[in-house]
């Protein structure tokens, strides 16, 4: 299949509820605006670069459990200042504001009154980035308003929820210059920054296969009536039947591939879901008949497989499943024309590094590490497993956005990246929807793609 224009591609996928397609953020409308191809390129923002801070003054948007995560690890950064918080839950604000004085940080300033006050929060000239990371829906309109404020906007995952909304977070990233990255913390953890690297050395030979999940078992979220995630993410499983939450393995195996950087793009995917049934027995099982839980039906399938199918012809799978008892894992898998590093337990497999029909795992690992340990891990990985967050990579990632910012670089994670793997989200519900058939990837970079470098190996 040819690229097709955007107005090309919502056309054919016209027949998806207006609710998947367009959202109800408010940020609809400009679906047709701009096509893949439009008669004015745009400016690509790939190695996108801003002016050298020397201290980063940030805003939160968001101090709840994920919030309140990337503030423990902003505290500890030394050319980080937490300037104001802006949540609509004052009970969690004002122990944001505690932990920072706390920490013996200044006294941020506070915004609670009301989902809308962290715009006055934007309206401030002394904050330069802001971190959002309040529930999905909101992640579209906080995400533009921020970059429209002249700001800089780092989103919690997923990036957006509707093709619509990613095209409006990149659309406002070209035209203000400001950067959008999805903060996708996997990316940073020690074993996927391990394979990245073996993958730039070439010791897996030319890449072929990789294979993404989100397995973890979060039924107990359900629980969550007034606060707290479950509150608001449960509900989606009663609406959407896809894979809600794709990123996490997939960010890293399209690092891996150098999705949207020079080698190639994702290009269609086809998904299908197994019955839903974990959360409807859940509900059953730990609320009584006339509860709410009790009161809906869970269409979100127990596993969402798909399959997506590169510009390369290469293949990747990805799965979700937050549903049933099922020890967790990511997949991680990366599979080369010489061998394959896996994850959950963490294993590789080189032809002419030993018998490459077993796996090198456990104690057989550690030489690897000792030859293949990526220089980031290597810099910074001993504080950063001290100081915690999913074994390390929450600060490996806080680090590497403050140290960024601080020297003027570009990103490691580009608008157009989190564009891409944020997509699986909308594409694999019309895809389930269609009974499988398969649907095209936007190009989000509108061909820049090719003339985008790979991300180099940070020293």
């Amino acid at each position: 299949m040819q690229d097709e224009t955007r107005r090309e591609f919502l056309k054919m996928a016209g027949s998806l509820s207006a609710g998947l397609m367009l959202g109800a953020s408010g940020c609809a409308g400009n679906a047709r605006r701009v096509g893949t191809s439009p008669k004015t390129p745009a400016v690509s923002a790939a190695g996108l670069s801003a002016e050298p801070l020397d201290t980063v003054r940030i805003g939160m948007i968001g101090v709840g459990d994920r919030g309140s995560q990337h503030l423990d690890k902003l505290v500890q950064m030394k050319h980080a200042q937490i300037v104001a918080i802006a949540d609509p839950y004052e009970i969690a604000a004002n122990k944001a504001r505690k932990f920072c004085t706390n920490a013996g940080r200044d006294v941020p300033t506070l915004y609670t009154d009301g989902d809308h006050d962290y715009q006055k929060l934007l309206e401030r000239d002394d904050i330069d980035a802001v971190i959002i990371s309040t529930p999905w829906r909101w992640h579209c309109p906080q995400g533009v308003d921020t970059m429209n404020a002249g700001k800089h906007a780092f989103i919690e995952v997923p990036m957006a929820l509707t093709l619509d909304e990613l095209w409006r977070l990149v659309d406002t990233c070209e035209k203000t210059r400001r950067h959008c990255m999805m903060m996708e913390n996997v990316n940073y953890g020690r074993d996927e920054l391990l394979a990245l690297n073996l993958c730039r050395r070439g010791v897996l030979g030319e890449l072929t296969h990789g294979e993404a999940a989100y397995i973890h078992d979060l039924r107990s979220q359900m629980k969550h009536i007034e606060n707290d995630t479950g509150s608001w993410r449960t509900g989606y499983h009663t609406r959407e039947d896809g894979n809600l939450y794709p990123t996490h393995g997939l960010g890293p195996v399209a690092q891996y591939m150098n999705i949207d950087r020079t080698d190639d793009r994702f290009h269609s995917l086809v998904s299908m879901s197994s019955p839903a049934l974990g959360r409807q027995k859940y509900a059953k099982a730990h609320f009584p008949p006339d509860h709410p839980r009790n009161q809906v039906k869970y269409i979100s399938g127990d596993m969402s497989t798909s399959l997506i199918k590169t510009h390369m012809g290469r293949t990747i799978m990805v799965q979700w499943d937050t549903a049933t008892p099922r020890p967790y894992s990511r997949l991680n898998l990366i599979q080369g024309t010489l061998g394959a590093f896996a994850g959950f337990p963490t294993r590789l497999a080189i032809e002419g590094r030993g018998s490459y029909h077993e796996w090198t795992q456990g104690d057989g690992m550690r030489e690897v590490y000792d030859e293949f340990e990526h220089p980031l891990w290597k810099r910074i990985g001993e504080e950063a497993t001290r100081a915690g967050g999913h074994g390390g990579m929450d600060y490996a990632m806080t680090f590497r956005i403050i140290e960024c910012l601080h020297k003027g670089l570009p990103m490691d994670q580009n608008v157009y990246e989190g564009a891409s793997w944020s997509a699986v989200r909308p594409l694999s519900n019309w895809s389930v929807a269609h009974g499988g058939r398969p649907i095209k990837f936007p190009d989000f970079t509108r061909g820049k793609w090719r003339d985008t470098s790979p991300l180099g190996i940070i020293t």
